[in-house]
């Protein structure tokens, strides 16, 4: 009987994660700056609306991991108007469209972590995370040595998506 690779699993190379365990202390208005920045592309901004915008999350759960945001900080629901709520939620939905367009995701988990004591890395700026899922995506990497695997580099994924944006509209000018 062969051996488990043991040894092959328990190193892989990731050398573009060091920027995340780099920052001391890590940066908690990451949000707020790219809700003021100019430059989409450095933060990864995707699309902008009037209340909410939509960006890609920097240190993803999967490929694809897409955040909507409301310019607004503020870490409770109860506090959003209800333009903000709508738009938020449209932001989902076209996610959605460019993560199927752009990644063939077949699934979707859709969620916000309201709190520290949920999980929210950014407690005081709510956002909602969308993450793409495919049939057979979990293995047994993330079981057996507790690491998840990403199979495509951000800035790529960041083109994919743009693109993936410009043929959305340009169908939706058409349609109209």
């Amino acid at each position: 009987m062969e051996e488990f690779p043991k040894k092959e699993l328990e190193t892989l190379w990731a050398p573009w994660r060091v920027e995340y365990f780099e920052k001391e202390p890590p940066d908690r208005n990451f949000l707020e700056a790219a809700a003021r920045a100019s430059d989409d592309a450095a933060h990864f901004v995707i699309t902008r609306r009037k209340n909410a915008f939509l960006m890609m999350n920097r240190y993803p759960y999967a490929v694809g991991h897409l955040m909507a945001v409301p310019y607004r900080k503020t870490g409770e629901l109860s506090a959003l108007g209800e333009n903000e709520v709508v738009e938020l939620w449209n932001l989902v939905v076209h996610a959605q469209a460019l993560l199927r367009a752009a990644t063939k995701a077949q699934g979707f988990n859709i969620g916000l972590n309201i709190g520290e004591s949920a999980g929210a890395g950014v407690p005081d700026h709510l956002h909602i995370h969308i993450v793409p899922r495919w049939s057979g995506d979990t293995n047994f990497m993330p079981i057996i040595a507790g690491t998840r695997t990403l199979s495509e580099g951000l800035r790529a994924l960041y083109d994919k998506l743009l693109d993936a944006q410009s043929r959305i509209e340009a169908q939706q000018r058409r349609n109209t």
